[in-house]
Formats: structure tokens, sequence, C-alpha cells
């Protein structure tokens, strides 16, 4: 964050200073108390079972509701007022905004673009889930007078949610990497959540950038919601301004492509695991792209990007072989159908067999059961195995195997995480292939980490 004082930062914020007025934050701003940030402002978040400012003690500074014992900036509400302080600050740096939405992919569209960046300049990216209106200031408060590129990842969970995500951070590139069914269960329909993201592009001014998937139906239209310049990305018969060819991948599933731009193509590996990380780090190349950076730096530095958000497609071997997939982070359909083809494609370079472990996929609404049935039968078609179903609320998955080729795919329906963990200790062996995947609210990342138990190397 940009040196202020409390005397500075309530001037900015609207607020009273209880304590030393002259007391400076150097530091970022946060709202985990367990991890204090040296110099930095503790934002005291009234919360439906705890109250941060019972935890203050030890906090260099503090913005609050209410006096506590550290020098406190006091405001009616901290949230608002920390979402005013974020935008004090990206107008005082005036650095290029980069931000992106989608209903999948968007964090590893993000990491990709913070690598890319970093190697032009310091940059600040959004990291593990702070794309909301606590942690999009957050986010932007960790840039300081050092910072050349700041990354900021949007989500949303209604009409209206991203366009104050974008008053508080006004986005000089904005990007829709695709609009799918992920919490399709909050917002009706793929046109009303088209209408939620599209607002990162209404945001940009005309000296900006929209980078749109060309070859998703609902973002390509977003193009006549900008008054910016556009620039797509996509692969369909080369349908995107910035597109690629000839993906191949490796015994890891890591993807070897070419990437082309303005009639120039040059070549990139990746080395993270799945074909749908291709559409990643097209998108992650035309926003940077889109701020001059060219596309020899580009393809040289996604060459060496690794990944940086937990349990997404993480690879890891245990001592006797078993390889564990790890992307239990997140889940829709479009994504379990995405890592599906990646645990098929590990599957053709080992002999053992593959196993995917589902769970539930959460936020569908209405079609949460539909969507589970095409999964698993996404999996037989796939021709996983052995699909392993993670409880009632996924049993959608185990019907959709049923219809879709149990007969050459062994199907295990499991009570919860316990049972499917048991399943899986027993019966695979080590040149196997292991996919967890489930919505985060499943917590099937604790089985893909006892799975490991014993000791793991990452490949």
């Amino acid at each position: 964050m940009i040196a202020m004082t409390l005397a500075e930062v309530a001037t900015v914020v609207g607020g009273v200073v209880h304590g030393d007025p002259a007391l400076t934050v150097t530091g970022p701003a946060y709202v985990d108390n367990r991890v204090p940030v040296p110099d930095g402002l503790f934002v005291a978040v009234v919360g439906e079972r705890v109250d941060g400012h019972d935890f203050a003690g030890g906090a260099h500074a503090v913005l609050g509701s209410r006096p506590t014992e550290a020098p406190t900036v006091v405001v009616a509400d901290p949230v608002a007022a920390l979402a005013r302080l974020a935008r004090h600050v990206v107008d005082t740096l005036g650095i290029p905004v980069l931000a992106l939405t989608g209903s999948q992919g968007k964090t590893g569209t993000k990491d990709y673009l913070a690598h890319v960046l970093a190697a032009a300049g310091p940059t600040v990216a959004t990291t593990a889930n702070n794309n909301n209106e606590i942690g999009v200031p957050l986010t932007v408060l960790r840039a300081d007078a050092g910072t050349h590129y700041l990354v900021v990842e949007m989500g949303a969970r209604g009409i209206g949610h991203i366009a104050y995500l974008c008053d508080i951070a006004p986005p000089t590139v904005a990007a829709v990497i695709n609009v799918g069914t992920a919490h399709i269960g909050e917002f009706g329909s793929r046109e009303a959540i088209a209408a939620a993201k599209g607002e990162i592009v209404e945001a940009l001014p005309e000296t900006g950038v929209a980078v749109l998937n060309a070859d998703d139906d609902l973002t390509a239209a977003m193009a006549g919601r900008t008054r910016a310049r556009t620039l797509t990305f996509g692969g369909s018969g080369g349908s995107g301004e910035v597109s690629w060819r000839g993906v191949t991948l490796d015994e890891l599933g890591r993807p070897g492509f070419e990437l082309g731009y303005a009639g120039e193509w040059l070549p990139v590996t990746l080395t993270q695991t799945g074909a749908h990380q291709v559409a990643n780090a097209a998108a992650a190349a035309a926003m940077a792209l889109a701020v001059g950076r060219p596309l020899a730096e580009v393809t040289a530095s996604l060459g060496s990007a690794q990944a940086t958000s937990r349990s997404r497609m993480e690879l890891h071997t245990r001592a006797d072989g078993l390889l564990v997939v790890n992307d239990a982070y997140n889940a829709n359909p479009a994504s379990m159908r995405a890592a599906l083809d990646a645990l098929r494609a590990l599957g053709t370079h080992r002999t053992g067999r593959t196993i995917a472990v589902l769970g539930e996929m959460k936020e569908l609404g209405d079609g949460a059961v539909a969507a589970h049935r095409e999964v698993g039968e996404a999996a037989a078609a796939a021709g996983v195995d052995v699909v392993v179903v993670v409880g009632p609320a996924a049993s959608g998955i185990a019907d959709g195997v049923r219809s879709g080729g149990a007969g050459h795919c062994e199907l295990v329906v499991s009570a919860g995480r316990d049972a499917a963990l048991r399943w899986v200790r027993d019966n695979a062996v080590a040149d196997d292939v292991v996919l967890v995947k489930a919505s985060n609210g499943a917590a099937l990342e604790w089985l893909a980490q006892q799975l490991l138990e014993g000791g793991s190397t990452t490949p």
C-alpha cells in the first residue's frame, strides 16, 4: 500500500481517528488477524458469528466501525470504506488495471497473466478467492509505488456486483473468459450470467481494451456493450485474433501448441495439465498483448508459468507411484468435463486404470440433477475406468454413468468422503491415475491429501 497516515486515511474514507493521527500505514490491508501484517491496516468486519473488533489487539492500525485498543479510523461501514480507500490508491498510482471474469478458467487465466506481466515489471494479482467486495480492495491495497501492473479477478453473485467491483478498480483491460453454468442456481440462466459478467466491459473507457472469447456466443456478443476496442481469442478454426493450433499433450497431459497473433506464430509448451489450459493461456496472452507486451515475450513467459493456486489440477506422485490429480477447489459441468479429458489423456501414458473420484457441484439450482447426470455420462463417454461418486448430493453422476456406459466403466457409490477414501486406498495401485474433483464445499481436498500420506512428489 502507498504510505498514508491515519489522518489521510480518515480524509479519504470519511472517518474519525481514535489514536495517533500521524501514525503511518505502509503495509497492506488485511482481515485475518491470525496473520497480522507489519505496519498494515486491519479491517475489522462484523460477521454473523465473529466481530473483528474483538481481535484488533496487536494490530498496527485498524479500520473499523468503533474504537479498538489499537489506533483506529472509525467509519460507519468498514467494507464500504475499504472500497473507497482502494479506489484512492488506484487513482493515485495510475497503473494499468487488468480485470477478468468468467464462469470457469478465470483463476488459471489470472495466474498465467500475472506470471507474464511479472517478467515486464512488478505485478500485484489476486490471490486465493479474493474476488469479491472485500477481496478486490484487499488486492488493490497490496499495490504500492513500485507496482507496474494490477491484475484483478472479479466474481459475481448477482447483477451489479461486477459493476461495483469495477468502480473500486476501474479496468484498463477487461476480459470475459466465458459464460458457462457455474452459479446458474443464483442467476437462473446463462443469459442472466452474461448480463452480469458483461458489466466488466461496460466499465472500460474508450481507450481501454475488451478481451473476449470468440468461441463463446454470449461472450462474443459483449462487443456491443463496450465503447472500448475489442481483442478476441479463440481456437475454433482460427476464430480469435489471438489463436492457437497444433495442440499436443505429453505424458503428464501438458499442452504444447503454437500461439498466433497478427500473422506471427510462436511455440508454447505449458507446465500445467489439461488441454483446457490452452484457452486460459491464450486469454492471458491477449490481455498482455493489450497492454503492449510483445508476443515473443508473452510466449516465453507462458512456458515457464507454474501453478500458483492450490487444488487446481495439481499433480502429485505418491511414493509407490500412484498419480493423484487434486482438482478439488471448484467444479461445474464444463470444468468437470475438462478434468475428465485430462484424466483420459494422463491414462494413455500409464498401464493402470483411470479413477475419477467425483463429488457434488454446488450452486446449479434446478438444473443440478441433470448437470450431475451429464457429468456421469461424460465420464463414461471419456472411457474412465472407474467412477467413485462421493455422497448423496452427487448421486446424479452415478445415474449418468449407468446410462452412459456402465458396462465398461466400473461404478462405485460411496456414502461420503471416508467411504470413498477407503475404497481408493484399498483398490488403487501404483500405476493408476486418480482424479479428485468437486466443488470446494464438498471438501474433497482432504481426500486427495489423505491419499498422498506417506510422501509424494510433484512431477
